[in-house]
């Protein structure tokens, strides 16, 4: 059976909130089962391929580590400044929150947002275990951010925006909450052909927790948040994040569509 039978073999109806429904579960269960095994690689090991460095790994609780779902170090665009205000999106178990909260210092302030409970519960949990004062979690999702406008100087995101079914609409609430002149460190999974094989898999929503079906091409992704708005939108770094994957199947569907993972900078003009 090809790659692509296997994905078709799944499919039924979905609506919006199936979708995040999905993704909900998938997520409890890498907050609360973190050993249990997934599809997509998870924890500090792959923490480490993608280029985290160790002195930033060891800062934080391995109770974040054990759960972090990433796809991109983010850190890379050298985005955040000391007193930065930063937003989180999918924040997660807090790897990236409680590293953001490391570069901004104790004058700058870190959101961390993410909807699925059990993570906005062990997030807060490892706030706690870290001892950060300027962090505060959020529970929501990037399609209407919590947020007023023009408020925060840098948002990050890792895997996350892949999942989201109506990214034009997330794009422009980044565009909405961010300042004039603040700055984009995005990390996420694209794919480089066969998209609209990808037609009828989008219809079942346990396929867009896996990270794949979602997925954008490269250019379609950074023309739309040129089209929300930001500018000097660039691709700095493609890495082959499915090849840390322990599940063959997962492998050969990422292969098959040229899955990857790239990390993207860019900024909401002055």
């Amino acid at each position: 059976m090809t790659p692509l039978r296997k994905v078709k073999k799944m499919i039924h109806k979905f609506t919006h909130e199936n979708i995040f429904d999905a993704v909900k579960q998938v997520y409890t269960d890498v907050a609360t089962r973190p050993e249990m095994g997934f599809h997509f690689p998870t924890g500090r090991s792959i923490c480490e391929f993608l280029g985290y460095p160790k002195e930033q790994l060891d800062a934080v609780p391995p109770t974040a580590l054990e759960s972090f779902a990433g796809v991109g170090y983010p850190f890379r665009c050298n985005a955040i400044k000391t007193g930065d205000t930063i937003l989180d999106i999918g924040a997660g178990a807090g790897t990236d929150v409680l590293i953001s909260s490391l570069f901004t210092g104790n004058n700058g302030k870190v959101y961390g947002l993410d909807m699925t409970h059990a993570m906005h519960e062990k997030l807060h949990t490892n706030i706690e275990k870290m001892g950060a004062t300027n962090i505060k979690a959020l529970h929501g999702n990037v399609e209407d951010i919590p947020m007023e406008d023009n408020t925060v100087d840098v948002i990050t995101s890792n895997g996350v925006l892949n999942l989201v079914p109506d990214k034009q609409l997330a794009f422009a609430e980044l565009f909405r909450v961010i300042k004039p002149g603040g700055r984009l460190q995005i990390s996420d999974i694209i794919i480089q052909r066969c998209e609209e094989e990808l037609a009828e898999a989008k219809n079942d929503p346990k396929l867009w927790a896996e990270c794949i079906v979602g997925a954008l091409y490269e250019d379609d992704y950074t023309s739309w948040l040129e089209e929300a708005g930001f500018e000097n939108v660039e691709v700095i770094l493609h890495q082959d994040y499915f090849s840390q994957s322990d599940n063959a199947s997962t492998r050969d569907i990422a292969l098959h569509f040229n899955a990857e993972s790239i990390t993207i900078s860019g900024n909401k003009p002055d």
